[in-house]
């Protein structure tokens, strides 16, 4: 199956208040069983979060060709408005955890992130770190006190651009022909299921592979390695 991949150069973009150590180990090891090499640009700070974010695949595309774009949550949103404007640019997609399409309303994800926002503003990031431990499983909340200590004096602002951005329209989605993987969590109800099966029935050449938040928190792995086998899968879709 790998043989029949052409050379490509993978770029995978953090979600809101993540960073690129979270993304290697998500999908490095997926990625590199395939021979594909992968790119993970930390997140520009603050406001300057979507516009870094998209500027920084416009410079990567110039410099390694066509890629395979992808990103987790937020991430995920960025690198499919990207290759929905840039489809001659763009190999394919790993989208993992899309939180929404369009624009965000009362999503889950945008409301999660307008309160930790909140907290970090009102608290400090050690604050809202402290105030936003209770019934967060052990893992996820080591993943936020590095990233969110990571971003600095920029989170808040930075969280608060995520949450206020559209998400690609189904409509855009219908128009970007290139295969597709998208990565679920069955449990996770900040990135609902329902939005990674609407994303895929959008997309023309796509396919939804599912894990668990159960299964992240035991081994990274298990998202990405859905993700890149639901991407497999599309690129053999007519």
């Amino acid at each position: 199956m790998t043989s029949a991949i052409p050379p490509t150069t993978a770029v995978v973009l953090p979600g809101t208040g993540s960073d690129e150590v979270f993304v290697r180990s998500v999908f490095s090891g997926p990625l590199r069983a395939l021979g594909i090499p992968l790119l993970a640009p930390p997140p520009p700070p603050g406001e300057r979060l979507t516009e870094g974010c998209l500027e920084e695949l416009d410079r990567l595309s110039g410099e390694h060709g066509p890629l395979l774009v992808g990103g987790i949550s937020f991430g995920a949103h960025l690198s499919a408005e990207w290759a929905a404007r840039n489809p001659g640019r763009c190999t394919g997609l790993l989208a993992a955890l899309p939180a929404w399409n369009g624009p965000a309303g009362r999503a889950p994800a945008s409301l999660a992130a307008r309160l930790s926002a909140d907290l970090v503003a009102e608290n400090g990031v050690d604050g809202a770190l402290a105030k936003s431990a209770d019934g967060v499983p052990g893992w996820l909340s080591a993943e936020l006190g590095r990233a969110w200590r990571r971003h600095g004096a920029g989170l808040a602002a930075s969280l608060r651009t995520a949450a206020a951005h559209p998400a690609p329209a189904l409509e855009d989605l219908e128009a970007l022909d290139v295969p597709a993987g998208i990565g679920a969590c069955l449990d996770d109800p900040i990135h609902p299921v329902a939005v990674a099966r609407a994303w895929a029935e959008a997309l023309p050449r796509a396919e939804v592979g599912e894990s668990t938040l159960t299964a992240l928190g035991a081994d990274r792995e298990t998202l990405g390695r859905a993700t890149v086998l639901a991407w497999l899968k599309a690129r053999t879709r007519s």
